[in-house]
């Protein structure tokens, strides 16, 4: 959905494209509920994607899902690393052509979901080198004309809560140029999103409650957004309100599913917010500079920018500020306050300092982060990059 205020006194304008995503499944266990899938659409050639973490964790998920699997896999690629690195997303989709695979299953977080809808337009496109994978980037985008054929797609399994397996957009990094690539159409939203809380018990805490900061970086940018909506503004404060409860209940009782599906649903409702028409910020635009050209966990991210930029946004957007605080449950302190405090209690990093940057780090981190758009997007004007090291001296 797109919306625009561009009469005040008249109606909310927008439309909202409908992303051809199946079905979600929560609450059950993901190697049952991943079998029935397959079943019912008539698949039997499963290519698994996943990360070395995953491989390593005896009995968790990845090891549940390929049990359940049996002969239906045909391969596994479960070297993925952060940033979904252009090379390994090559690599995969090779592997899985060779297997013959009629669907790819993603069993992990952002970066393996990601990677796998990039594995999904290297076997539709026939790319099998990295320049190949480059040269589509203009065609997959939401402007290209391009209608793709949706020949193979992916069923995911989540394990963080970074929300990738709800949208069509791929992040894909270059980790010599120090930049992502990013790639978005519609197909690529996995058909089937399956959401087993017992899926992230070998999900390391601090990624865990990190990833759900990143949800958290969600609802906030989307309440905060020009383009909110009444639909959005009702899943951002939901997602917000059951985050902020849900995450530091998971560090309390980690054995508690129900904290961890609450938190679940809390990063389903944000991303329905970004999805119904509201827009990303600033934190999102810098947080996709430091993880391409600093390596910084997407998670942390959100961590560490999420703070600083509601406090620079503060002065634009007092009121919508005021409303979230509410959600966060202290209407009388300041949203970037509550947020930082959050981040504190969750044990994650929370300043880029903390983060690994240096002061001499902060030039190339606020030129390169203006050649993202949600930086433009922001709700407080950015228009060059000594408006992000404003920013960057709140998050330092």
């Amino acid at each position: 959905m797109t919306s625009t205020p561009d009469d005040p006194q008249g109606p909310i304008r927008g439309k909202l494209d409908l992303a051809p995503q199946e079905r979600v499944v929560f609450g059950r266990p993901a190697a049952e509920a991943l079998l029935e899938e397959l079943s019912s659409a008539g698949l039997k050639r499963a290519f698994v994607t996943s990360t070395r973490s995953l491989a390593r964790a005896e009995g968790g998920p990845l090891a549940r899902i390929l049990d359940g699997l049996g002969t239906a896999c045909v391969g596994v690629f479960d070297t993925i690393s952060a940033h979904s690195p252009e090379a390994e997303v090559v690599e995969a989709a090779n592997a899985a052509r060779a297997a013959g695979a009629d669907v790819l299953v993603a069993v992990g977080g952002g970066s393996v979901i990601d990677s796998t809808k990039a594995v999904q337009i290297c076997l539709e496109e026939g790319v099998d080198s990295v320049e190949g994978l480059r040269a589509q980037a203009e065609r997959w985008k939401p402007s290209s004309d391009l209608r793709p054929k949706g020949v193979i797609r992916a069923i995911s399994v989540s394990t963080t809560l970074s929300a990738a397996e709800f949208t069509g957009m791929a992040g894909i990094s270059n980790p010599e140029a120090g930049v992502k690539h990013g790639f978005a159409k519609p197909a690529l939203i996995p058909r089937v999103a399956i959401l087993d809380p017992a899926a992230s018990d070998a999900t390391p805490l601090d990624l865990l409650v990190s990833t759900g900061m990143r949800a958290m970086d969600h609802a906030c940018e989307a309440f905060c957004s020009p383009t909110a909506n009444p639909m959005t503004d009702l899943y951002a404060l939901g997602a917000a309100h059951r985050l902020s409860r849900a995450l530091p209940a998971i560090l309390e009782h980690p054995e508690d599913l129900l904290a961890r599906q609450d938190a679940q649903f809390g990063m389903w409702q944000a991303i329905l917010a970004l999805m119904g028409g509201a827009g990303s910020g600033a934190s999102h635009g810098i947080g996709y500079a430091l993880g391409a050209g600093f390596g910084v966990p997407h998670g942390v991210t959100s961590c560490v920018m999420l703070p600083a930029v509601m406090r620079w946004n503060a002065v634009e957007n007092g009121d919508r500020q005021r409303a979230l605080a509410a959600a966060l449950g202290d209407p009388g302190r300041p949203a970037g306050d509550l947020l930082a405090e959050l981040v504190q209690g969750l044990g994650v990093p929370g300043t880029l300092r903390a983060a690994g940057l240096t002061e001499a780090d902060l030039p190339t981190l606020a030129e390169k982060a203006m050649g993202y758009g949600p930086v433009k997007r922001n709700p407080r004007r950015i228009d060059g990059p000594e408006q992000v090291r404003e920013i960057l001296a709140l998050a330092f």
